[in-house]
């Protein structure tokens, strides 16, 4: 399973390709045009992007996304199929480029086979109170940990204020010191790198804004199913 997002303006086809992609047990993100599509840019492990959009091109969704991450898999969409279209797509940084139109079971093999390079999404198991990476690293978590680390993943990439999460550990926020929160925040980096073998715990600090999760990251509700974003 992985978070994909789909930037596609031709609306059936959208669809077509959302409901394929679900079926097989995957979370597809829609966008039909880059103002859709730039809020949510590093939400998913793989992008799905047309060429000819209405405010822009897939191009511009190419470089949005190289410019900060390297590791997203990026598959343009598009019914441009000459030799230039491809060498401007790869060279922005797109992995694969298939031609309108494809088989939905070709898709799906691109798609395997860049889940092989950059991994599944993170999972934050409620039930439990547990993160899993994309390579089966694992940690339990405090109370505390469990309520921070699930509001981050509710809200999908997008920062989250210091007030959201004081209110989320059950404290007042006029009353609270923030040094507990940034001391839980160190330790919970701490015992994330110390436990799995020096690995980053991809928790981002946002000057004036709070923190964010910075990779995607799904959150399974205490009866084991995905659970909705706020």
């Amino acid at each position: 399973m992985a978070t994909i997002m789909l930037l596609e303006d031709e609306q059936d086809l959208r669809e077509e390709i959302a409901d394929f992609l679900a079926c097989r047990g995957h979370r597809v993100l829609q966008a039909s045009c880059l103002a859709e599509f730039a809020p949510v840019v590093l939400q998913a492990r793989i992008a799905l992007l047309d060429v000819m959009l209405p405010d822009g091109s897939g191009f511009d969704a190419v470089r949005m996304i190289r410019q900060r991450s390297a590791r997203t898999g990026i598959v343009m969409l598009t019914a441009l199929g000459t030799i230039d279209d491809r060498v401007t797509g790869l060279g922005a940084g797109a992995d694969h480029y298939l031609v309108k139109p494809f088989r939905l079971l070709e898709l799906q093999a691109v798609i395997d086979a860049l889940l092989r390079r950059v991994g599944r999404d993170w999972v934050f198991d409620a039930a439990h109170g547990s993160l899993l990476s994309p390579g089966n690293a694992a940690l339990e978590l405090s109370t505390q940990e469990a309520a921070l680390i699930g509001l981050l993943a509710r809200s999908a990439g997008r920062p989250v204020s210091r007030r959201q999460i004081v209110e989320a550990l059950g404290q007042e926020w006029a009353t609270y010191d923030l040094r507990r929160l940034d001391t839980l925040v160190s330790r919970l980096r701490l015992r994330w790198q110390r436990d799995n073998g020096g690995q980053e715990l991809p928790l981002k600090t946002l000057h004036r804004e709070g923190y964010a999760f910075g990779e995607p990251i799904e959150a399974l509700s205490a009866a084991g199913e995905p659970s909705g974003t706020p």
